[in-house]
């Protein structure tokens, strides 16, 4: 699992380069049947079989469904911590505010295209009781990251309310994006380009220009 998770991972970690590709193979193969025919739908045998392996070889890194379902989610999870850290140095990090949502935004969207699966899993993630919190955990981190950058746009505003507007920007901006990824490619456009002016509107009140 991630660092920013405190709980133990519920599959096993391989330790061999070999080992790792099959793993990530069972991951791609659930990846997609759970887009193709649904998470409830879709069986182990289901995926052992997309990822050309036996149901034992997937039992070696997986007790059960759920397992891969958590371990596909924390997958796309740390992809997201990696995006979101390159734009969180301390020179992605020196641009105007509008600049910096909408960048945010337009990766974000960009992750989603690059990676069909993903909405499916995060959609699902929402309904099922360890996968949440593993999400809210996900988005505590996005909220410290933000409020390093508020704290560089606006020094004279108080940790505690940079704290409280970058937990209520991650909140508002990833409730929408749950909104956007529920349905076509046209819809979520608009989703996201709302989602720009409304995260500018508001915090433009904390940190101007």
């Amino acid at each position: 699992m991630t660092d920013g998770s405190k709980s133990t991972p519920i599959w096993r970690v391989p330790q061999q380069a070999r080992s790792w590709e099959r793993f990530h193979r069972i991951l791609d193969a659930a990846a997609d049947l759970f887009v193709e025919i649904g998470y409830e739908s879709v069986t182990t045998d289901d995926i052992a079989a997309r990822a050309n392996t036996s149901v034992g070889g997937l039992y070696r890194f997986f007790p059960d469904k759920v397992a891969v379902f958590h371990a596909l989610l924390d997958r796309y999870l740390n992809k997201l911590r990696d995006l979101s850290a390159a734009l969180h140095t301390q020179e992605a990090m020196q641009v105007p505010l509008d600049i910096y949502i909408n960048q945010l935004v337009d990766e974000f969207d960009r992750f989603v295209i690059a990676n069909p699966g993903f909405r499916t899993v995060f959609v699902q993630a929402r309904l099922i009781s360890t996968t949440v919190a593993m999400i809210a955990t996900f988005y505590q981190e996005l909220a410290q990251q933000f409020t390093v950058y508020f704290a560089d746009l606006n020094p004279a505003l108080e940790q505690s309310h940079r704290e409280l507007i970058a937990t209520i920007s991650v909140e508002v901006a990833c409730a929408l994006d749950i909104l956007a990824v529920s349905r076509d490619r046209t819809f979520q456009h608009q989703v996201l380009r709302e989602t720009k002016k409304l995260l500018i509107a508001y915090l433009i009140q904390y940190l101007p220009d």
